[in-house]
């Protein structure tokens, strides 16, 4: 980009790095959703819940083949 172009794109800069910093934090909430190790705790989670009697085995039911879909997908 030259000179003149690089002058008439300056405003909007900022809505560029607002758009790369938006980019990144999907990208990071993408990471953490399929990662391997948070999924086994959130179904070891759903699991003690499960035990404690605070959900049901429909729910637990529902949450584990949400998480192994999540974790095989």
């Amino acid at each position: 980009m030259g000179l003149i172009g690089g002058l008439l794109t300056l405003p909007l800069a900022p809505a560029r790095g607002l758009v790369w910093v938006f980019e990144q934090v999907v990208d990071e909430a993408e990471a953490q959703l399929h990662d391997p190790a948070r999924i086994r705790a959130e179904l070891a989670d759903a699991e003690a819940a499960l035990e404690r009697g605070e959900i049901d085995e429909e729910t637990y039911e529902a949450l584990e083949r949400e998480l192994l879909d999540r974790l095989h997908g």
